[in-house]
């Protein structure tokens, strides 16, 4: 069937349709032109006996064919009988099978031609063909008895063969006209569903119609948004992959969502503003069976009647995680913000000094700095060889400094580049928010120091980041990393700790705390860590 997508729509309709019309209409011909010749044919027989029964029935042919003086009435009477008929002989012989009528006198006489009428001469009466004096015929015989039972003789009525095939052709020709006319309306026919058809397809070959519907289906799958459709009774038409996980992720899990009234999958759902009044419902929030969603509802309209409606919706949770996550954004801007602030109070005070022309004091002023910048930065990149996390940290110890805090950096061993640069986003995210919190707690006690343990050993990252503050409470410790759970309070609250947790286990890691009221807090993170190869390394380099 692959040649045929190279023809339009119309033209396949239109071959099939006519395939199938002339199919059924030769096999049709053929069987009844058969059933019909055979039915012919048998009429005609019959004809012939009947009339082959009546001669030898009649009183004339009985008193001919016994009296002399009578004979010659067989042959006026036969030629009357052949004639009513419209047959082509009827012929009366007697036991010698001598010709006692004929359509041509001049045989009247002579011996029956054919040679198939031995039987009848015997007493049994059928039909047969053979060739006579007149050409080929279909012939009924009959033997005649006298009114003792005797048989005297016999009568012969044959139809020429001819006559019999000219029937038959006449009939197959009536029927072929009939089935010309039937193909001419077949044909009529197909050009007319074919139009009909192109015309409720908008114009699209079948092959366009497949790759539209494939095409849809392949765009429906991949969006990563919810999408059912619902018809116009408010029942569930159709559901893509991700809202089926949505469903399964609420809780209906073995429920086929097809067929179904959309209020049982989202009870609450403004489907009858969307169906009734036609209006477009967005951004609209709404619990799934405790799953919180944010769902769109956009009508579909057809020659504006609705015939539907197109329902999206997405998790609630994983929209509140994505603009989270951009806390981390905020942690970058807060650090490079620190340590401009920093660098902008380290000019001052030089400003003051050569203003005070203390220039003894503006050059031990710069050695202190730049050797404790080089000893600083100095031993954290030196440790820490991804330069993204390097440069954090370097941003929280400014950012700790003008906290007044002082965050000390240990390395124990070196800590290698990962080999898959989302780890160190996932990994500011959680230093950076303990970092903070830390900061936080102590930047109110006597003693203001954070410290921070860097090892990486078999492939495992840890991360033990420790305070000198007021510690957090038994109660806090056990929904610290739920979302919205902090012991401080404001706006935006209860949020980093939550993140850190997130990040945790994207990593596939663990996270345990130690904490005592007004004793410290200490926090130490585990992660698998993939260090990145040196030629991997050599060709960054390289790049570089």
């Amino acid at each position: 069937m692959a040649f045929l997508s190279r023809f339009k729509l119309s033209t396949i309709i239109i071959l099939f349709v006519l395939s199938v019309v002339l199919v059924s209409l030769v096999i049709t011909n053929l069987l009844v032109a058969d059933t019909s010749g055979d039915r012919i044919e048998q009429q005609l027989e019959e004809k012939a006996v009947r009339i082959s029964n009546a001669m030898a029935d009649s009183e004339v042919i009985r008193s001919g064919l016994q009296s002399q003086a009578a004979e010659a009435d067989i042959q006026d009477y036969a030629l009357a009988m052949q004639q009513a008929a419209d047959v082509l002989f009827v012929v009366v012989m007697d036991m010698d099978g001598i010709r006692k009528s004929h359509p041509n006198p001049d045989n009247i006489g002579k011996a029956f031609a054919g040679g198939d009428e031995r039987r009848v001469l015997e007493g049994e009466e059928y039909t047969s063909r053979a060739e006579g004096t007149l050409g080929q015929s279909v012939r009924s015989f009959t033997p005649i008895f006298d009114d003792q039972g005797n048989q005297i003789g016999a009568v012969a009525a044959g139809i020429s063969l001819e006559e019999v095939e000219s029937a038959i052709g006449e009939n197959q020709k009536t029927i072929w006209i009939g089935s010309l006319i039937g193909l001419l309306f077949g044909i009529i026919g197909a050009l007319c569903l074919a139009r009909y058809i192109k015309r409720s397809l908008l114009g699209l070959e079948p092959h366009q119609i497949a790759r539209i519907h494939e095409e849809r289906n392949q765009m429906l799958h991949s969006v990563y948004e919810g999408v059912i459709a619902i018809d116009k009774d408010s029942r569930i038409m159709l559901a893509n992959r991700s809202a089926r996980e949505l469903f399964e992720k609420a809780g209906f899990k073995g429920q086929e969502p097809i067929g179904a009234a959309i209020e049982e999958f989202l009870p609450g759902l403004a489907v009858s503003r969307v169906l009734v009044d036609k209006q477009t419902v967005l951004d609209e929030e709404q619990e799934l069976n405790g799953l919180s969603i944010i769902s769109n509802h956009v009508p579909l309209l057809v020659q504006e009647q609705v015939i539907g409606a197109m329902v999206t919706f997405r998790d609630k949770t994983e929209i509140d995680e994505l603009a989270e996550q951009l806390t981390g954004v905020e942690m970058y801007a807060e650090t490079l913000r620190a340590q401009s602030h920093e660098f902008m109070n380290q000019l001052h005070v030089l400003l003051g000094l050569i203003k005070m022309e203390q220039y003894e004091q503006v050059s031990h002023f710069i050695t202190k700095l730049v050797d404790h910048q080089a000893v600083e930065v100095g031993n954290v990149t030196r440790s820490i060889k991804d330069p993204v996390l390097a440069g954090f940290i370097l941003g929280k110890i400014s950012f700790a400094r003008e906290a007044q805090v002082e965050l000390a950096i240990h390395c124990e061993t070196d800590i290698p580049k990962p080999d898959d640069s989302a780890v160190t986003h996932e990994l500011i995210t959680i230093i950076g928010n303990v970092v903070d919190n830390a900061i936080d707690n102590v930047v109110d006690t006597e003693r203001k120091q954070v410290d921070a343990i860097f090892s990486y050993i078999d492939e495992l990252l840890t991360v033990t980041i420790s305070d000198t503050g007021t510690g957090i409470q038994q109660e806090v410790q056990e929904t610290m990393f739920e979302k919205g759970v902090s012991s401080k309070e404001g706006y935006h609250r209860g949020f980093g700790l939550y993140l850190v947790q997130n990040s945790v286990d994207k990593l596939e890691g663990s996270i345990d705390v130690a904490s005592e009221v007004n004793n410290g807090t200490t926090f130490e993170v585990v992660v698998p860590y993939e260090a990145r190869g040196e030629n991997d390394d050599s060709s960054d380099d390289s790049g570089r």
